[in-house]
């Protein structure tokens, strides 16, 4: 449930240098009106991933539709989620009387890619909840390596189109019968960045190996670990249970999110604790919080707030 401190679930992945446009992972009610204290734009919204259909996660859903239109979208807009995502989105802007000004398509989805482009690979796997719930895996492909710009000065090769065909894996052959092997000159390439975003979930396999390996770990932590008997009963995870999980797949960062609304901010910094006592790089999300991924090295400090951020 929404509080005074915190909102229900929603979690943009900005991706202005990479497409000029944001990801969204479920849409609980509010989402829109959140945006309006951040920088995100609805029509900016590329791709909305709903991980389950219980409400906290996709109540927002209709209102961000809505707005979109209003607000000048016309890109086409894919909504990915499980089985009855298709028809609660026909029902609502049916029965409001909505009328939308881009397209729109919705993928039911299962286990495996659901998305794939020559920038990212979306996969997901099913969770353990009580209802089915999804939690999505988004991997960036790698990136061609630096170029030794240096070493073919030092060769007297001449700034020029022979660096672009280098730098793109082409071997180039010299009009003085010289051939350059791009190997040579190109450094391996720059893997891609790996974030992992669940639903909501009790410990399972599946999360340890949707998110091995990953970058960042986006993981519920409805409870603290002294409540883990109500965890276990309604389908959930404890901020330890997150945490093992985030060790156990050996990810770089783990971000806590989904937090129940019954913990004051005493509560909160036990949790926080619970979670970095198994796994010391945790993060405990707040409302227009962010964190930068970089491309390489551990990520150590988040963004945020403040107000403006997202």
């Amino acid at each position: 449930m929404p509080s005074t401190r915190r909102n229900v679930t929603s979690v943009a992945i900005r991706l202005n240098q990479e497409r000029g446009s944001f990801w969204l992972v479920d849409c609980g009610e509010g989402t829109q009106q959140q945006m309006l204290s951040s920088p995100l734009k609805p029509r900016q919204l590329e791709k909305l991933f709903i991980t389950h259909l219980h409400g906290d996660h996709l109540f927002g859903l209709p209102g961000l539709l809505g707005s979109r239109a209003f607000q000048g979208g016309q890109t086409p807009l894919v909504i990915y989620g499980p089985k009855g995502l298709s028809e609660f989105v026909e029902t609502t802007l049916r029965v409001s009387d909505t009328h939308l000004t881009y397209d729109i398509e919705v993928c039911e989805i299962d286990e495996g890619i659901v998305f794939e482009d020559d920038q990212f690979v979306v996969s997901s796997r099913k969770l353990s909840h009580g209802v089915l719930s999804f939690g999505y895996r988004f991997e960036e492909s790698p990136s061609a390596g630096r170029l030794n710009t240096e070493k073919l000065a030092q060769e007297g090769i001449a700034e020029g189109p022979i660096y672009g065909q280098l730098k793109k894996g082409h071997d180039v052959a010299l009009p003085d019968g010289r051939v350059l092997s791009a190997e040579d000159y190109v450094s391996a390439p720059i893997p891609g960045r790996k974030i992992v975003i669940l639903g909501d979930t009790t410990p399972c396999e599946a999360v340890t190996q949707l998110a091995a390996g990953a970058d960042v770990l986006v993981h519920e932590a409805t409870y603290a670990a002294f409540d883990s008997d109500k965890a276990r009963a309604h389908h959930h995870s404890t901020a330890v249970d997150a945490a093992t999980a985030a060790r156990d797949a050996g990810v770089g960062a783990l971000i806590l999110t989904h937090v129940s609304a019954r913990y004051d901010e005493v509560g909160l910094a036990h949790l926080l604790d619970d979670a970095q006592t198994v796994f010391p790089n945790t993060f405990l999300a707040t409302d227009h919080w962010s964190i930068a991924v970089p491309r390489s090295g551990t990520i150590h400090a988040p963004i945020g707030p403040p107000p403006s951020s997202a």
